[in-house]
């Protein structure tokens, strides 16, 4: 799948090639763990298909895909892209980015160059225009191809940090954190 932000006219993309399931309220390291509702989670709570943008550390915006029905909280953690439309505007919003592979590896990065933040929260992914995902694959990938491993910086969450909920390309040099 391709994620795609148009901004000021302009598509910058990537092929989605790093992501982590949350998998609601018993998921210890969901934002919605034991039904935690907030306003920050709020979309969270919404039929798939939408956006989850949420800002941490007082400096970077994460994007989510949510992947339920309404009032089952379950989303997936775009966590890296392999860039192919717009580089040149990536490189502009990411300028501390060395190289190619630093432009989209990690969400807050990937967020970054693509101008993902809070006003894109909750936006419709399927039918949107401004956020919005396209499948470039008419099949899915191949097991062998799809690495699944423990979710990065969740290991206050008991069990569910050992859970196997990350996902990414074998050898993709995109990947945050191979």
């Amino acid at each position: 799948m391709r994620l795609v932000r148009v901004t000021s006219g302009r598509r910058l993309s990537g092929v989605i090639v790093e992501t982590e399931a949350y998998l609601g309220t018993k998921d210890q390291a969901a934002h919605t763990c034991q039904g935690r509702r907030t306003p920050r989670n709020e979309s969270m709570w919404g039929d798939g298909g939408h956006a989850y943008v949420y800002f941490t550390y007082g400096m970077h915006h994460c994007f989510n895909i949510v992947t339920s029905r309404s009032e089952d909280p379950c989303a997936v953690l775009i966590r890296a892209l392999q860039p192919d439309e717009g580089r040149e505007e990536m490189v502009q919003r990411r300028k501390a980015a060395r190289k190619d592979t630093e432009l989209c590896s990690g969400p807050a990065r990937l967020c970054q160059a693509l101008d993902i933040d809070r006003r894109l929260d909750g936006v419709d992914l399927v039918d949107g225009d401004a956020l919005f995902v396209e499948r470039i694959h008419a099949r899915s990938l191949m097991s062998p191809v799809i690495v699944a491993r423990r979710r990065i910086g969740v290991d206050y969450a008991g069990a569910w940090a050992r859970r196997l909920l990350r996902y990414y390309l074998r050898g993709n040099p995109h990947v945050s954190k191979a």
